[in-house]
């Protein structure tokens, strides 16, 4: 599959941070070599409003009914979303991969919802839709998460470690060629938590936190939590978060303190899980990269506190873009793995039965494309343009 023969998908990801919703425009083809390549040119994120944010951080507790009129009305928003970004920049689109957001993920009862319909998504974007990646993975025994390892592997190679601090952090890297991913802690939702609390967003830049003390005996405790006893796949949700992690950081009485509390835990377990990897690699390296995404990378803080913890490799922090979409970029490429019908989801990480094959597609539209013809539409020499912007299209 060469470049002229390649997939465009609309990849969109919402968050356990609530902060909004992330999409980005990929292609994807295989080089000569078969080795699966990508082409970000246009990326957007559209922050929830208030309700909504108090929608989905509350909806476990709706009744089955308004449950699912909500699953129903964010795939709506989501579809909306979508074909505004897609008339914006006046994309030709194959399919739309969204991961949705999540709910209930209690994998130890078979338990995952990723909430967002697929068909109200189709309809409103115009465009077939892939979704739902988790809940097979789960049924094979699996944890369901994480998911994105295998689009770290495939496409962030060069990394030897790549890290991701969402709302919860996650981690994965190759030992003896086998692919090891799991949650490294909670890393922005307690931070952001408690900044909601003083009217704040977020802590821009870790300011508050930088002002705050390590609390020893709730940093012990915190480290001490059953979760961290192993370094088997584990998978966190923000159930185990209200119901362990924050009741431990509620006992210290000065925000600040909570905050710088709770990044020195995040930094630790990071150090942690790569001093434990390359005990066990065969492989040596002059120093290891670390690959750091997602909205803890703009936290100035925690990326000094893990400098620090993890002086033994090279922390490396990309441009924006994939700082900002890495994710949203992931789940595009997982739909892209689906219609392909290739592995996307490695038993190694999530411990499922088999590797197997995530993701539901709902064709609304007879005419999918499933074989790569579509003719080159971007020139790879060009100049690309920065699109990360936050703007307020579609409400």
């Amino acid at each position: 599959m060469s470049k002229k023969n390649k997939f465009r998908l609309i990849g969109i990801m919402s968050g356990t941070s609530l902060d909004g919703v992330d999409l980005c425009y990929a292609e994807f083809w295989k080089d000569s070599k078969r080795q699966w390549q990508y082409y970000m040119p246009y990326v957007e994120s559209y922050p929830y409003s208030e309700d909504w944010r108090i929608r989905l951080n509350t909806a476990e507790h709706l009744s089955a009914f308004e449950y699912i009129k909500l699953d129903r009305e964010l795939g709506k928003k989501l579809g909306e979303l979508a074909k505004c970004f897609i008339d914006k920049h006046n994309l030709k689109v194959d399919y739309v991969s969204s991961h949705g957001h999540t709910i209930f993920h209690q994998t130890d009862l078979g338990v995952t919802s990723q909430i967002g319909s697929g068909p109200e998504i189709a309809v409103a974007s115009g465009h077939n839709v892939i979704n739902d990646f988790r809940i097979g993975d789960v049924a094979l025994g699996g944890q369901g998460a994480p998911l994105v390892p295998i689009g770290d592997r495939l496409l962030f190679s060069e990394y030897h470690y790549r890290l991701n601090l969402g709302g919860i952090g996650n981690i994965s890297y190759e030992v003896d060629n086998e692919t090891i991913a799991f949650d490294t802690s909670p890393a922005n939702m307690p931070l952001n938590i408690y900044m909601r609390t003083l009217g704040k967003e977020y802590d821009d830049q870790g300011a508050m936190a930088r002002r705050g003390f390590v609390r020893k005996e709730i940093f012990d405790a915190l480290n001490n939590l059953p979760f961290y006893q192993t370094f088997e796949k584990k998978s966190l949700g923000k159930e185990w978060v209200e119901a362990q992690y924050l009741p431990l950081l509620d006992k210290i009485e000065k925000i600040e303190d909570r905050l710088a509390t709770s990044i020195e835990h995040t930094a630790y377990q990071i150090k942690r899980i790569i001093d434990q990897a390359e005990q066990h690699s065969k492989i040596r390296f002059s120093k290891s990269k670390l690959l750091i995404t997602g909205g803890g990378a703009f936290n100035d803080y925690m990326i000094e506190r893990i400098r620090t913890y993890c002086s033994n490799v090279e922390v490396v922090l990309p441009n924006e873009k994939i700082i900002n979409h890495k994710e949203a970029l992931l789940f595009a490429f997982l739909g892209n793995l689906r219609i392909h019908k290739e592995v996307n989801c490695l038993k190694s990480v999530t411990g499922a039965k088999i590797d197997n094959i995530g993701g539901v597609v709902h064709y609304i539209y007879p005419d999918a494309k499933e074989e790569s013809t579509s003719e080159d539409q971007f020139d790879e020499n060009e100049e690309r343009p920065n699109f990360n912007k936050i703007i307020g299209c579609g409400g």
